[in-house]
């Protein structure tokens, strides 16, 4: 079978699972979903996808089913609840690309695995904007015969496909040791940032310098010049969803008995912005809560270009 000819099944269209569901329709691969908002699922009508009631009806439709999904409630529902994937006739291979830590993720490959559907552990990296550009590294983990059977599917998401090892759950801690590096580095940039502000730095100069610096790093170089100097706060990720990774990645911490002391002082200040009323907004809008304390704004001067 040609990519052309392949079909393969989507669950969760939300800002990553659209992104990504978008690749694979563009590509020329016929999509089964689902999603419980009707919107979301209506969005696929111009690529002919076939819209399933439940997830169930996604997994007797094809062999291949991809899930990308808020929390892990949500994930073990979407696996093996009433109307799971685990009932379907087809399924063979469950691709799961949600967030969710490596505790879930090893119970719903076990529980899977009793029904012969083999479960790859596929979180991603970067972003809604990096699933509609193509631009995100997918972490895998699984099987690697599964794995190669599905690769051609992978790429055409991404390039970036790292394969974590055979063991489903490191994908996940991969995912989440990335996504605390991220947390930490955008707080103390932000905090920075606002520090030079306040003693009078200019905003589009202090981020070139630091860019040709030290203390460059993906805040810096991405999502402060296109989010925050410009003022538009949309690099396209919640306050809660990071929130969430820097909680899942302290789980793992505690089981594992790793100290992380700067990661618990990141995580206070992301649960104050959560405190704020600040969960569904951009995660870049965390720098409002610095600007709030001490009455700046770190702001590009030349308008909507930074």
């Amino acid at each position: 079978m040609t990519l052309k000819q392949a079909q393969a099944g989507f669950i969760g269209l939300g800002a990553m699972g659209g992104g990504i569901a978008r690749r694979l329709a563009n590509a020329g691969v016929k999509l089964h979903v689902y999603d419980p908002d009707p919107s979301k699922t209506a969005a696929f009508a111009k690529w002919d996808a076939i819209v399933h009631r439940d997830p169930q009806g996604v997994a007797d439709a094809v062999e291949v089913v991809f899930a990308c999904l808020p929390n892990s409630d949500v994930s073990k529902t979407v696996a093996f609840g009433d109307h799971g994937v685990i009932h379907g006739k087809m399924i063979k291979t469950y691709i799961e690309m949600s967030t969710i830590g490596r505790t879930p993720l090893i119970e719903i490959a076990k529980t899977l695995a009793a029904k012969n559907i083999q479960v790859l552990d596929c979180p991603v990296s970067g972003g809604p904007k990096g699933a509609d550009s193509g631009t995100l590294a997918i972490m895998v983990a699984g099987d690697p015969v599964v794995i190669d059977s599905i690769r051609d599917l992978l790429n055409l998401i991404s390039k970036n496909v790292f394969d974590i090892g055979p063991e489903p759950g490191m994908a996940q801690m991969m995912k989440l040791v990335n996504n605390l590096i991220s947390a930490t580095n955008m707080a103390s940039a932000f905090e920075a940032l606002v520090l030079g502000a306040k003693a009078g730095l200019d905003a589009d100069m202090m981020v070139n310098v630091i860019n040709a610096s030290t203390g460059r790093n993906s805040a810096t170089t991405d999502k402060i010049p296109k989010s925050v100097l410009p003022g538009t706060f949309d690099y396209g990720a919640a306050t809660k969803t990071l929130h969430k990774d820097i909680t899942l990645g302290l789980i793992e911490a505690e089981e594992l008995q790793v100290p992380m002391w700067v990661a618990r002082n990141t995580r206070q200040m992301w649960e104050f912005a959560m405190t704020q009323g600040e969960g569904d907004l951009d995660f870049t809008s965390l720098i409002k809560v610095f600007e709030r304390w001490v009455g700046v704004e770190v702001r590009s001067k030349k308008g909507n270009q930074p």
